[in-house]
């Protein structure tokens, strides 16, 4: 822990970035747990164990739990078409299967802007978010199932498929049957921010391009003032709950990540849980590094699963080494942190 914590406190000093958590736990416990640097920068309010942070992409392995968790209950089939759930102009073919996977070819525009400020979440209209971005990004840019590309809005249509298929809204879907049954309580874990005073300001490096660029990148009423080398970035909401709507702690993730290590899932099945992790191909047999929900990555020859999250503001990771059994979480409140790079350098101290 020493190490871990020097490490981390040193990356704070150097204001590399203003707070940040990370978690490193196995089964049943944390084995390390870290909160430390600034919620807030002008208000001078620690980073703590319950401060919440936004998850951005984070989100879309919970959104797959939940495709999955259906799945599993034989209420979706991943062949399924998408047009079933959701009308969009990209035509027959997509499944969602290829949804999960991001085979899909629905186009991935530049996110960013897909916000709204925390203020006009109560009368917010998600519905005519998603069909106006559909009505904006028309065309397919691959066939279903060519080639493996990243898609935001595939995701977004995926909260679609659990609310035809659930019958629920896909915020209380999730609540109620994937949080409510790992004791993830709403303060650590959901789609609104619980409490304004313990939720972390976003910031943006003032020294970068994304700050040069942030006019074009930024919806305008979300850009704070400088507080010394960072820009504040003001509470938001993201359009779409499924792709990047999560709000939480990293202790909020770990029940998550625990379930993910131990024998049996409480959420749901053996089958369906490693459905999460099985390496998916193209229409061509090409091995892509993504499973149902997590994808593949590899640090000094061990395999591990991950989600990395970032946006206006914040950056976030979430890993599962399943052969070290094994998981970290790191959540921070800058946008050009390096989390892969951090997790790296920690994570190697827990795998031997």
């Amino acid at each position: 822990m020493d190490r871990v914590r020097t490490h981390l406190d040193r990356l704070i000093a150097r204001s590399r970035v203003p707070g940040l958590q990370y978690l490193v736990l196995d089964r049943e416990r944390p084995v390390i747990e870290y909160s430390g640097g600034w919620a807030d920068l002008r208000q001078r309010v620690p980073m703590t164990a319950d401060t919440t942070l936004m998850a951005y992409s984070m989100s879309k392995t919970i959104t797959a739990a939940a495709v999955l968790q259906l799945v599993g209950e034989g209420k979706v089939a991943l062949d399924d078409p998408l047009e079933r759930y959701h009308v969009t102009p990209y035509g027959p073919g997509i499944t969602v299967r290829h949804l999960l996977a991001h085979l899909s070819g629905i186009p991935n525009p530049i996110p960013l802007r897909w916000v709204h400020a925390a203020a006009r979440h109560a009368g917010f209209d998600e519905r005519a978010a998603l069909d106006a971005e559909l009505r904006a990004h028309p065309r397919a840019v691959s066939a279903p199932g060519a080639r493996y590309r990243y898609s935001n809005i595939g995701y977004w249509l995926l909260g679609s498929v659990i609310e035809r298929a659930s019958g629920r809204p896909f915020t209380a879907y999730v609540a109620e049957r994937i949080f409510a049954p790992l004791d993830i309580p709403p303060a650590a874990l959901g789609y609104k921010i619980p409490d304004a005073n313990r939720h972390a300001r976003g910031y943006l490096e003032k020294y970068s391009i994304m700050n040069l660029a942030k006019r074009l990148l930024i919806d305008r009423q979300l850009i704070g003032d400088y507080e010394g080398a960072w820009l504040r970035i003001e509470p938001h909401y993201l359009n779409g709950p499924a792709f990047g709507g999560l709000v939480g702690t990293a202790r909020g993730f770990a029940a998550f990540l625990q379930d993910q290590l131990r024998p049996r899932s409480v959420l749901f099945d053996n089958p369906a849980r490693e459905l999460l992790y099985t390496p998916q191909r193209t229409t061509t047999g090409h091995v892509v590094p993504m499973g149902l929900g997590w994808h593949l990555g590899d640090l000094d020859g061990i395999p591990y699963f991950y989600k990395e999250g970032g946006g206006g503001g914040f950056h976030c990771e979430m890993r599962v080494y399943r052969v070290n059994r094994i998981a970290t979480v790191l959540m921070t409140n800058a946008t050009g942190f390096d989390v892969k790079r951090c997790l790296n350098s920690q994570d190697r101290g827990f795998l031997g």
